[in-house]
């Protein structure tokens, strides 16, 4: 809807423009058109034409600018924001005297050429500045805010998800990595996992019993270690039979990591 109504206002504009413009051309051509409406309809025609083109840009220009802006972190658009209100301000502090000057009136256009200069550059030296010293400000603000900003940048990259699997569980291992830090992102248990989980654990052998206990132990234990990073799942595929696959496609759809010490199901994940 937005896009329409961007390209339609610059043909409208451009046809209105087009319209008029006869008006400007010398009396010595004007006297020698006969049909007046005819041209102002042929120059809207014309004006219409160029107002499309540019509308389309436009429209084009505020897509690709939309986009940047979406999938910019927060703490940067809001310093960025921070810093261009900052330039504007300065801007009009500073340039307001030159609005008292006694000017004549035959270069009055230098006021608000003037302005319009001084705050594009203000603005534009704000933004620069909050990108360059931005960060050390969110530094001390928020540790959190610089990492989201050095992921923006592409100096770091961001953490995958990691989905575990019954073994891994069971291993008993990834408690260790993830008090080391050596684990990063967040961890994905599938309920799938959990319920095959539970079926170890109630199994009728009591070495099949015992470490099903001991994985639903691990797994409470992290939990209540780590509750922003630990993470139960409730996808689900009934279409799917068999934990391994689910877990495979799972991975799939969120392009996570899958963390298992199952040899044949790390062959399957590696090969789709």
């Amino acid at each position: 809807m937005l896009d329409a109504i961007i390209i339609i206002s610059f043909i409208l504009a451009g046809a209105g423009i087009g319209f008029n413009s006869i008006e400007d051309l010398p009396s010595q051509v004007l006297s020698q058109v006969s049909n007046e409406m005819a041209l102002r309809f042929v120059t809207a025609g014309f004006g219409a034409l160029i107002g499309f083109a540019i509308g389309l840009s436009v429209q084009q220009a505020y897509r690709r600018l939309e986009k940047k802006v979406r999938a910019m972190p927060a703490d940067i658009l809001l310093s960025r924001a921070i810093g261009l209100v900052i330039g504007l301000l300065v801007a009009n502090l500073l340039l307001a005297p030159t609005f008292l000057l006694p000017i004549p009136l035959e270069f009055s256009f230098i006021k608000p050429l003037i302005a319009l200069v001084g705050s594009v550059l203000f603005a534009f030296s704000g933004i620069s500045l909050a990108d360059t010293h931005g960060r050390a400000l969110l530094r001390l603000i928020n540790p959190s805010s610089f990492e989201t900003l050095l992921v923006s940048e592409g100096t770091l990259k961001p953490a995958s998800t990691k989905l575990l699997d019954t073994s891994c569980i069971i291993d008993g291992r990834i408690e260790e990595l993830l008090a080391t830090g050596f684990l990063e992102g967040q961890i994905l248990v599938p309920q799938f996992v959990l319920q095959e989980l539970q079926n170890v654990a109630d199994a009728s052998n009591d070495q099949k019993r015992i470490r099903g206990r001991r994985g639903l132990d691990i797994l409470n234990r992290i939990r209540d270690a780590y509750p922003d990073r630990i993470v139960i799942n409730s996808a689900d595929y009934d279409d799917v039979p068999t934990v391994d696959a689910k877990l495979v496609r799972l991975a799939q759809e969120i392009n996570g990591k899958l963390l298992t010490t199952d040899y044949n199901l790390s062959k399957v994940a590696s090969v789709q």
